[in-house]
């Protein structure tokens, strides 16, 4: 579990990079963003129920930490490495590079995949003059669909969908997608809705929760 602080800085941090994703922009932070460092001073709450109930992730087990290291959907054809996302020198979260070989990024002060908590991968929708990112077709998800995601340690996450929410960047739920869970879960974020200028006006979520299937591992110490 993070403690209140800590995810307040999360909070902070992913939500300014999200105005920029898939744009030729590299994740500087938009100060003026309502789920910018102002909104995250307020006391945190309970995180919104998905759309959906989830029985089965409630009996899954939690596993160790370890790194993500590739990403599957085969819903949507996503097979990607993962690469490690820290922090820019201005204090926003930061991006993958939009290049023509596009990838996924962890977000390294979220859980790792399968850890209890939100563990926060981001990749783009576009890539500029590059064409599609590896979360073009994120919205196409429904609830059931498997997402993989294999570990540094050899073993794999899997998760199953439990709601896709596509929302307006001004109405980010930002409880719902970076407040304490007490399970295992994963947050998959990207851009959507019209297009606005270089950027987008709305958010593609995905909320999954680690399935039983996922491989018996030691739980976190």
């Amino acid at each position: 579990m993070t403690s209140p602080s800590r995810r307040a800085f999360v909070t902070a941090a992913l939500a300014s990079v999200l105005v920029g994703c898939g744009s030729h922009r590299t994740g500087r932070a938009d100060r003026g963003h309502p789920d910018g460092p102002a909104g995250a001073a307020l006391p945190p709450s309970p995180p919104s129920p998905p759309a959906a109930p989830r029985p089965a992730a409630k009996t899954a087990r939690a596993l160790r930490r370890s790194v993500p290291v590739a990403l599957r959907i085969p819903a949507i054809g996503v097979d990607t490495p993962v690469m490690r996302l820290g922090l820019a020198p201005d204090g926003s979260v930061q991006v993958p590079p939009i290049t023509a070989h596009d990838r996924a990024g962890w977000y390294e002060g979220s859980p790792t995949p399968g850890q209890v908590g939100p563990s926060v991968i981001l990749a783009h929708v576009t890539t500029g003059a590059y064409g599609d990112g590896v979360f073009r077709h994120l919205a196409r998800l429904r609830i059931g669909d498997r997402i993989v995601a294999r570990l540094e340690n050899g073993t794999a996450a899997v998760f199953a969908v439990s709601a896709v929410r596509t929302v307006a960047k001004a109405d980010f739920p930002t409880d719902a997608v970076y407040g304490d869970v007490d399970r295992p879960e994963l947050r998959l974020i990207t851009c959507g809705g019209p297009r606005s200028g270089d950027g987008y006006l709305d958010n593609v979520i995905v909320f999954a929760a680690l399935s039983p299937t996922s491989p018996t591992s030691p739980t976190s110490p």
